[in-house]
């Protein structure tokens, strides 16, 4: 995603007319090319570090939208919070494998995180691609972000 750039001479909804639908529309098209590619639970990570950005952004400029961008936010947890659960395995069986010492319970345990991360992040793609990014719905974020309350 490029960076975002704010001109100091425009109010904070001109700001968010210019800017925010841009960011939305790459955060749209590197998640579709990362799911392309069909990654690996802890590849998840990246979209996951995507989505925070998008969503903290978006929450700064809330009194410029109003109402509307809370259910757009809420949308955007629920992707963080199904690419938490991948992470969360991930991060967990790394540290069983650096921490618990080499046994048959080490082994079931990894074995078992694998599976969980593996099915966390098929959860994620099912989401992705039949809710957040369904048909219409980059279009639904966009005409919306293009019409901030405030100019």
């Amino acid at each position: 995603m490029n960076a975002t750039e704010w001109n100091e001479r425009s109010g904070p909804g001109a700001n968010a007319k210019r800017e925010l639908p841009r960011m939305m529309s790459d955060y749209f098209v590197q998640v579709r090319s990362a799911m392309r590619a069909t990654p690996k639970p802890a590849d998840l990570h990246k979209i996951r570090l995507a989505s925070k950005k998008v969503r903290y952004t978006l929450e700064l400029f809330r009194p410029c939208y109003g109402p509307g961008l809370d259910e757009r936010l809420k949308a955007l947890k629920d992707v963080q919070t199904s690419l938490g659960d991948v992470n969360d395995a991930v991060a967990a069986s790394e540290l069983v494998g650096d921490t618990m010492p080499r046994s048959a319970r080490r082994k079931a345990l990894r074995a078992y995180l694998k599976q969980r991360a593996a099915e966390k992040a098929e959860e994620f793609r099912v989401h992705w691609m039949e809710t957040f990014d369904a048909e219409g719905q980059e279009r639904w974020w966009l005409e919306f972000l293009r019409k901030p309350r405030l100019k």
